[in-house]
């Protein structure tokens, strides 16, 4: 069948689905999903959750975080000692589907290994299963090395485009998804199951459209969703919003079904603190916790000394993307794919730590302290 033609196939069935059910996003809601009181009383058992989306310095992707011949424990432990000295007390990790085919057993090892170098730390782990950015068609073995001054120029896309795009291939992932949150289902080092980072989001190499993208992430997730509550791990599931409306008569199915089958809704900010307060409430009235999983762009004045107060006063977990300065070059912004960078720019995008530990920004990391001693009393 011409893609085309499948694409559309699979779109009217899609959009016939969506039609036999009514338009309230409870009706899109999966057995099993926590009730709001449970998720609630979840939420008052933790602290102040603060952290990061943490790749350690010497990986470029997550492949090359984890693969057997370039896991790097030694930096592992000494980045989240950094993380943990300037208060953070959790982190959010991606995985990778192909490292479960690769070998199962020693992924799980390694992933063990990771949880008790973070736990030594007082560290817990949001760990993220798939992720709909950056270079549609992973490749085990050695990965590239960093193109200079290239924002994320290694970072890839699990799965791969091509399970992605074939419906008939998605439960090829099922074996994944209960092997790895069936071992770790009761682990208390494990925080929260991220099940999709940024299902939809396109890029130049994806060969979808943004609209042929969005219809096949969405009858993916349904299906991650309903291997994870088969699993019934003792931590919440959730899917972060990060584009679109995400209520009102413009919210789109994706968003709707993130809502209704996320434990806690978590979203992803890159806007200053007004756009923030704004889109966070929106969302507050379905009374459940609030994480924000992603945000840092300081140029956009969406940084710790805008953001972070607001969070803590709202006790909305904050993750900012990155902690060291490394191979995935997030210090460098998303404009560095339109035009040429020849050095490290002065405002840094992501990140808060050079290779060496030492501070980008002294100020940024005593306000962390300051604030983070602050819930401790």
């Amino acid at each position: 069948m011409h893609r085309k033609s499948l694409y559309l196939t699979v779109l009217v069935t899609l959009l016939m689905s969506m039609f036999s059910l009514s338009a309230t996003g409870s009706d899109l809601t999966l057995q099993g999903r926590w009730s709001t009181e449970k998720a609630r009383q979840w939420y008052k058992q933790q602290p102040w959750l603060v952290g990061c989306n943490f790749t350690p310095s010497t990986a470029i992707n997550q492949l090359e975080m984890w693969q057997a011949d370039t896991f790097d424990p030694k930096t592992i432990d000494r980045e989240l000692r950094w993380a943990a000295d300037m208060g953070m007390n959790t982190i959010r990790v991606y995985l990778h589907d192909l490292l479960w085919q690769q070998n199962s057993e020693g992924f799980l090892k390694r992933i063990d290994q990771f949880l008790g170098i973070a736990d030594k730390h007082d560290i817990k782990t949001m760990l993220v299963l798939c992720d709909s950015v950056w270079n549609p068609h992973p490749k085990l073995g050695k990965q590239p090395e960093p193109k200079p001054h290239l924002h994320n120029s290694g970072w890839v896309q699990s799965p791969h485009i091509d399970i992605l795009k074939n419906i008939q291939k998605h439960n090829s992932l099922e074996s994944y998804f209960k092997g790895v949150i069936g071992r770790f289902k009761d682990d208390k080092r494990v925080l929260i199951w991220d099940l999709y980072n940024e299902p939809g989001n396109d890029g130049k190499e994806d060969g979808m459209t943004t609209r042929e993208k969005e219809a096949m992430c969405l009858i993916l997730l349904e299906k991650m969703f309903t291997w994870a509550r088969q699993v019934n791990p003792s931590q919440p599931l959730i899917t972060g919003l990060w584009s679109n409306e995400w209520v009102g008569p413009k919210v789109t199915r994706l968003n709707q079904f993130i809502l209704a089958n996320s434990d806690i809704i978590s979203f992803h900010i890159y806007d200053h603190i007004e756009r923030t307060i704004e889109r966070a409430g929106s969302i507050k009235p379905f009374g459940r916790p609030l994480l924000c999983t992603e945000y840092m762009i300081r140029k956009a004045g969406c940084g710790f000394k805008e953001h972070l107060p607001y969070f803590k006063k709202n006790k909305i977990a904050a993750y900012n993307w990155g902690l060291v300065a490394g191979k995935i070059q997030t210090q460098y912004p998303w404009a560095s794919w339109k035009r040429t960078f020849t050095a490290e720019p002065e405002v840094w995008f992501h990140d808060v730590l050079r290779p060496d530990g030492k501070p980008y920004r002294q100020s940024e990391v005593d306000l962390i302290k300051s604030l983070t001693a602050e819930k401790k009393k």
